[in-house]
């Protein structure tokens, strides 16, 4: 199995006071990240794009360019790349232009979105959520196979027989399909026989087997080999040397973020004891001592049977010094 961190560039308050450090030092230290990532000999690392003022990427590729310059081996990926709301020739070609910075290193998550800010910011009707991932998902796999590019289709301009470029370094890009509960998502990873990843950050984990099993039949059923079952799963988690001091230092910045999304979906504050419901054994939520996180992520392999687990290891805003400590 890979394995590997994501990150969203959090960028809340940084102490009670609500204070922040500087745009400027929040990407120096998520660059830091990245590098001691790869020091530490994880897989991969990858950066969520979101439009919002609590979170500093909008530009997973960017970010991406400045950490394949800094590092030599680790896998560079989003997580994920909003395509709805964006152009998919320019997603290829920034993401080729990764690839050739990293010397094939990197990957696209292209998924929908949980936050809905990037759509009405591109001029797009989230009535057309899903129409339109699935037609630039279609533009995105023929651009990764061809050169040039004959295209014809409802929300953008044909493309004549273009070329298209920088080409990647690689034959293909790796374009990873990232799905929240949505059988028809999880279908239409397997049927087109793309990697799918599955973000796990709330509730019982053993709930979402079901979705991997569909997975897994839908790969077999379209006729793909089953090499290429490619599962992963996404997660909160924090460790240190014991579980009282992992809970005691992640609890406050993860619930200050979880409560301002509840604040705007209609959930309820979260509680200490609500966290501390999440921490169980079996429960979605890893932040404890380094044998309770090795256990839950053998735990979730024994049910899904996953290649692959990133770890969101930032939920709100930690100072450097506390975010390190996980490395």
């Amino acid at each position: 199995m890979e394995f590997g961190i994501y990150s969203f560039g959090d960028y809340t308050a940084d102490s009670p006071d609500g204070k922040k450090i500087s745009g400027a030092q929040r990407m120096a230290d998520l660059l830091e990240e990245i590098r001691l990532t790869e020091e530490v000999g994880l897989d991969v690392f990858a950066i969520g794009e979101h439009h919002r003022q609590d979170y500093l990427v909008s530009s997973p590729a960017v970010v991406l360019g400045a950490a394949a310059a800094q590092t030599k081996n680790i896998r560079l990926s989003s997580a994920v790349t909003v395509l709805s709301s964006d152009d998919p020739v320019r997603v290829f070609e920034q993401f080729a232009t990764v690839d050739l910075i990293s010397n094939g290193r990197a990957e696209i998550m292209a998924g929908r979105g949980s936050f809905i800010e990037s759509f009405p910011l591109f001029g797009y009707d989230l009535d057309d959520y899903d129409v339109l991932f699935t037609e630039k998902l279609e533009l995105l796999l023929q651009l990764n196979k061809e050169e040039k590019i004959k295209w014809n289709g409802k929300y953008r301009a044909p493309i004549p027989g273009l070329g298209v470029y920088p080409r990647p370094a690689q034959e293909k890009l790796p374009i990873w399909i990232a799905v929240g509960g949505t059988p028809a998502s999880v279908v239409r990873a397997g049927t087109l026989g793309l990697p799918m990843a599955l973000a796990i950050i709330g509730g019982m984990p053993a709930r979402f087997k079901p979705l991997t099993d569909l997975y897994r039949k839908s790969l077999q059923e379209s006729g793909h080999p089953a090499d290429q079952f490619q599962l992963g799963i996404n997660g909160h988690v924090f460790i240190a040397e014991d579980s009282q001091r992992a809970a005691d230092i992640f609890f406050p910045s993860y619930a200050a973020m979880m409560t301002q999304i509840g604040k705007e979906r209609g959930w309820p504050p979260t509680t200490r004891p609500q966290f501390e419901s999440m921490r169980a054994p079996k429960a979605s939520l890893m932040v404890g001592s380094p044998a309770e996180v090795v256990d839950k992520i053998l735990y979730q392999y024994e049910l899904f049977g996953n290649t692959r687990f990133l770890a969101q290891m930032t939920v709100g805003s930690l100072p450097q010094k506390r975010s390190a400590e996980k490395y």
